[in-house]
């Protein structure tokens, strides 16, 4: 198993107008991914962010290399197409997990 955290940062200028493309857009993004097993699409309540709101979704691959070749072709897409939409006001921030032990 090989996780995947992408976090999403929006400033707060545009949060609704995230939200709405989280719900209608990265969703379905997410849930047409060929080589993710699991995702789950959170909220993040944080008591240290006061200029926004983060978002993470959490990606759960069969292997290492799934999650490269994600990384690689995939990432770059969804990246690419917020920045495009969003600019700065959505910044994106990538942590790859290596669980020790797992019982999911």
């Amino acid at each position: 198993m090989s996780v995947l955290s992408i976090t999403f940062h929006c400033t707060k200028d545009n949060l609704e107008e995230w939200e709405n493309y989280m719900d209608e857009t990265l969703v379905l993004m997410t849930e047409n991914l060929l080589d993710v097993n699991k995702y789950i699409l959170s909220e993040v309540h944080s008591d240290y962010i006061e200029d926004g709101k983060n978002y993470n979704l959490l990606l759960i691959f069969d292997n290492d290399d799934l999650r490269q070749d994600f990384i690689k072709s995939e990432m770059l897409n969804i990246a690419e197409i917020v920045e495009k939409k969003f600019g700065q006001e959505v910044m994106i921030f990538n942590t790859f997990l290596n669980p020790k032990k797992s019982r999911l």
